[in-house]
């Protein structure tokens, strides 16, 4: 069996002209530069290879010269298919340029495409991307006129409208891993990625196209683990051995144990956010985080979450995941973006995506560039500049609850956060909340009846029948001078609340106890002659069953030794029990009636609030609603 290490000149020169060549990474993780900068030198010296087709998932680069920018020259690209473009401005600018055909394609669609090129299906079936710009009916994801076929068509099946995505041969894959063997076994033990070099191998070999192998060094044969091997022999046709410029773990970071899974960082070893807009947002987007559940956080305003769930102590009850297929720990941000830090398991990119697809997610934090009066939302395309869209459609079309974070206008914005409050000093220059967005990446219609929230500095929308709805304003601000007046459209607007005044101190929120119900035993207490129980659910929250039954517990434990039934006073105010949980959590309460309770009144000082319990709580028992404590126990005390 021959050797197949070559060099980096060898390997550039099996490029051909017209070639549709795929390369693997996630903006600098995984990314065979070795074999990108050989490509680039041959076609500057040579001319050659030119009219290729690129075809990629994930972003590429580092926004300047390094990844798939060292192919962003007239001439060497014909065509390119990609999921981020945000990443490669000089690619980009090609296309926004009329001089190469472009398309911008969902991230996950991509991924999945990958295997079944290598399965020789037809393409890729999918619900991925309907009502937005990739839809064939609004754009199809085409980049510029110069674009002219069309990738995806419209299926129906049964009576569901679906996307299907078109296959095509790869003639060469451009891949990267850790150690090889002479024959061409691949590890990648010391990468923070697998992405989807394993799919986009198979799809290259079994297109008859060639496999190219970046790594960093080379074990002897036979000596490498069959377990630890990713890519196998069998599917690599050729490695190179890549300097350490050309190989670094991500953009930003040379090597990382902690990225390779080697060692755990201990607990608070990152230094807490400062308090400014971005932790601002983070922070009123960690109040949504579900317990026990799967969360996606996106590149940029939402990466912050994660470093507010570790200060908040929060990360061994979430499971915080990235799209190329980190799940648990703590995701890392900027140029390290898509490694993470005590991961539970790194899984192949398109497998990640099969369980977004699918409805795996319990909350996606997401970015949010442009929105508009339909609660649409844009973080693709800005007139010349195209960003792409990544993983955002895959995951704002299927997670179960989505929110939209991003600062209100930007551009120069300035504020002063002191005192639990928040002021803008400087307004950005540049309106976030139009008319229309420019580009539909995340359709407010195939949303209607989900969980939507749109999260700012200074105020928080939801996603309701009507479009988008101002539900929370933070305390220091005003409704028209720092709101409407920065909005080409008036949203729609009901009871309004404050948004919580913790997120705008220094010291930590203590958002653990909020989210852990920690304090139900202060919150539910006897009065010192067991005939009073007093409830008070001030600004709690209940989101799910698993918050209903910690509630019936602590009732139970109080009222189940009691000889006689118990009058109840139930504190309502601030609080709030989501959509999807309100008949269970009524039955419980009728339950309790039932067994353990005499009288009850309530109260809350939201209209809002009174007229949802008197709904959802009418339905067993005509429930006893007041406005203020004060008539609430006048009520029990004349009974």
């Amino acid at each position: 069996m021959k050797d197949k290490i070559i060099p980096a000149s060898d390997a550039a020169a099996l490029v051909s002209a017209g070639d549709t060549v795929t390369t693997s990474g996630f903006v600098g993780i995984g990314v065979p530069d070795a074999l990108l900068a050989a490509i680039e030198t041959r076609f500057l010296e040579t001319g050659a290879p030119r009219d290729l087709t690129l075809f990629f998932a994930a972003g590429q680069g580092d926004g300047r010269d390094r990844g798939l920018n060292r192919l962003g020259h007239e001439g060497l690209l014909k065509r390119v298919i990609g999921g981020h473009w945000g990443l490669i401005p000089k690619v980009a600018q090609l296309a926004t340029n009329g001089l190469i055909e472009a398309y911008n394609l969902p991230q996950g669609v991509i991924s999945q495409l990958y295997r079944d090129i290598a399965a020789g299906k037809p393409g890729t079936l999918t619900h991925v991307g309907l009502g937005t710009f990739v839809d064939p009916r609004l754009e199809g994801g085409r980049i510029n006129a110069q674009t002219t076929e069309e990738l995806i068509e419209v299926m129906q099946i049964g009576d569901r409208d679906l996307l299907f995505y078109k296959a095509q041969p790869i003639q060469v894959a451009l891949l990267r891993g850790t150690t090889a063997d002479p024959a061409g076994n691949i590890t990648m033990e010391r990468e923070a990625l697998v992405i989807d070099n394993l799919a986009q191998a198979m799809a290259t070999r079994n297109s008859g196209g060639m496999v190219v192998v970046q790594v960093e060094r080379i074990a002897a044969r036979g000596a490498l683990n069959p377990r630890d091997v990713i890519l196998p022999a069998t599917l690599v046709d050729a490695v190179v051995i890549a300097e350490p410029e050309f190989h670094m773990q991500t953009y930003a970071t040379p090597y990382s144990h902690l990225f390779a899974g080697q060692f755990r960082a201990p607990a608070g070893s990152t230094a807490p956010m400062p308090l400014d807009a971005r932790k601002i947002i983070a922070r009123r987007a960690a109040f949504e985080l579900p317990v026990n559940g799967v969360v996606n956080l996106g590149i940029g305003m939402p990466e912050g979450v994660a470093a507010v769930a570790e200060e908040e102590g929060l990360l061994e009850h979430v499971t915080l995941t990235a799209e190329p297929g980190v799940i648990g720990g703590q995701p890392a941000s900027g140029l390290d973006f898509g490694a993470a830090v005590n991961t539970d398991a790194i899984i192949p990119q398109n497998a990640q995506f099969d369980f977004y697809d699918g409805g795996g997610l319990d909350l996606a934090v997401l970015g949010m560039a442009e929105t508009d009066r339909a609660g649409n939302v844009n973080v693709s395309r800005f007139g010349t500049r195209l960003a792409g869209a990544g993983g955002f459609i895959n995951i704002s079309q299927n997670a179960a609850r989505v929110v939209f974070a991003g600062t209100f206008t930007a551009g120069g914005l300035h504020l002063s956060i002191s005192d639990g409050e928040i002021a803008v000093r400087g307004e950005g220059r540049a309106r976030k909340f139009l008319d229309d967005v420019q580009q539909i990446t995340f359709s407010g219609r195939q949303a209607q009846g989900k969980s939507i929230l749109y999260v700012t500095e200074r105020c928080v929308f939801d996603l309701c029948a009507d479009g988008l709805r101002l539900i929370e304003i933070a305390p220091g601000i005003d409704l028209e001078r720092d709101i409407l007046s920065h909005m080409a459209f008036r949203p729609v607007i009901g009871e309004i609340t404050q948004m919580d005044p913790r997120i705008f101190t220094a010291t930590p929120m203590e958002l653990k106890r909020d989210l852990l119900h920690l304090d139900l035993d202060d919150r539910i207490a006897l009065n010192p002659e067991a005939t009073r129980l007093f409830i008070n659910f001030e600004k709690l929250r209940i989101r799910t069953e698993q918050d209903i039954a910690r509630i019936a517990a602590r009732v139970e434990t109080l009222c189940a030794p009691l000889e006689t039934p118990v009058d109840v006073i139930v504190n309502y105010d601030g609080a709030r029990i989501d959509e999807d949980v309100e008949d269970a959590y009524a039955a419980m309460v009728a339950d309790l009636e039932e067994r353990h309770y005499r009288t009850v009144s309530r109260y809350s000082s939201s209209a809002f609030m009174r007229m949802k319990l008197g709904q959802a709580l009418g339905r067993a028992n005509a429930p006893h609603i007041f406005e203020t404590a004060e008539d609430a126990r006048r009520y029990l005390d004349r009974r």
